[in-house]
């Protein structure tokens, strides 16, 4: 079992030993004082009610195992003796709570050793006709049918039980993975926003670091103002890593358009940016990470003249000329900016078509409040 579910199981084996184990306790200090006739009928009765309130407690530990065989075959020679010797049908006590909780625990076979308890409770009990000659009627109630019954509707009263401990473990190991598989989530998420960061500002740095250079002489001061922007850039980059780091990071779709704008206008692209009304504020943040992810993916792999970026109320668009021909590239981090729109309820589409490349991102438009459009009266 593993430990993951030992804890929701510790606990209902717990609530199982408060309620039942006194019951148990009592029933067997009862047997003893009523079915004992001497003192040594009383001490092999009592073994047998110690044998099955230590395997009672082990299996409320989960800890039956170690105890199953000698707690086994003490209660079924306690019930040999009760049949043959002590004349007590009562003596079935011990095995009756033993070979239930045995049973139901093996892993195969359960139903095979459920059939072996109850022949062997019921060919001990009838084995009693063998060393008396009581009334038949009387003893075969007495020590067959009352005691195999007493065993039968245990052992199957035990085999839910072991199905409800089974769904509670598969309910616990559901969690754990479920657990599991968010922190995968939250390490995708993560890693994908630290590569859109240092990705694209990595990127940048070098476009204008080969801008300086080309200018270091010819115009020192654009050299130097590249510099200087590439001082900030770097700066504005470690402290977007330290906001992601503390989950204080937030993109403004405005700020990521005009930051694309600059940083295509600096390699020489044309940008062509039309507004078609304002955007949706839930999705600000989402559609400020497709267009990021977008500016970075377009100065990296294409060999862009022309951008076109179109917002709408339902979403952005964004579409480039210099698309490379075959075809449509692998770009994971749109792949993963995939799931995450989707998972707000939107879209994100790619195409690729006569050398254009377009990176589409929407989502429905939201419900009118409405609240806000019933007439109010006037005061």
């Amino acid at each position: 079992m593993s430990e993951v579910t030992e804890p929701a199981q510790g606990r209902l084996r717990q609530l199982n030993l408060v309620m039942v184990l006194p019951l148990v306790a009592v029933g067997g200090v009862l047997l003893v004082a009523v079915e004992a006739d001497t003192w040594w009928d009383a001490a092999v009765l009592g073994l047998g009610v110690v044998a099955a309130l230590v395997a009672f407690v082990a299996w409320t530990a989960g800890d039956l195992a170690r105890v199953a065989v000698p707690c086994l075959v003490v209660t079924a020679g306690v019930w040999l003796f009760g049949a043959l010797v002590a004349d007590s049908g009562k003596a079935i006590f011990g095995l009756s709570v033993v070979g239930p909780l045995v049973v139901s625990r093996l892993g195969r076979h359960r139903g095979a050793a459920a059939v072996a308890l109850v022949g062997y409770v019921a060919v001990v009990g009838a084995s009693r006709f063998l060393v008396t000659q009581d009334d038949p009627r009387t003893m075969l109630i007495q020590y067959v049918i009352v005691p195999t019954g007493v065993t039968v509707i245990v052992t199957g009263l035990m085999f839910p039980n072991k199905r409800f401990y089974d769904v509670v473990e598969e309910l616990e190991e559901a969690r754990h993975r479920e657990a599991e598989l968010a922190v995968v989530r939250e390490r995708v998420r993560f890693a994908s926003d630290l590569h859109d960061i240092q990705g694209h500002t990595l990127h940048v740095v070098k476009l204008k670091v080969a801008l300086a250079q080309k200018l270091v002489h010819r115009d020192p001061g654009r050299s130097e103002q590249e510099l200087r922007e590439i001082h900030a850039l770097v700066s504005d980059t470690i402290t977007q890593t330290k906001e992601l780091a503390y989950a204080q990071r937030r993109l403004n779709l405005s700020a990521e358009l005009e930051n694309a704008k600059n940083l295509f206008e600096a390699a020489g692209i044309e940008v062509r940016i039309s507004r078609d009304g304002d955007i949706d504020p839930r999705a600000n943040e989402l559609l400020g990470q497709v267009l990021r992810e977008t500016t970075t993916n377009i100065l990296r792999h294409a060999q862009a003249h022309e951008v076109r970026i179109t917002l709408t109320p339902s979403g952005i668009s964004i579409a480039n000329d210099g698309a490379p021909e075959g075809p449509l590239a692998a770009l994971s981090g749109l792949a993963t900016l995939k799931e995450r729109v989707a998972g707000d309820g939107g879209d994100l589409t790619v195409e690729q078509r006569d050398g254009w490349f377009l990176t589409a991102a929407t989502f429905p438009p939201s419900a009118p409040d409405p609240s806000a459009a019933e007439p109010r009266e006037a005061p």
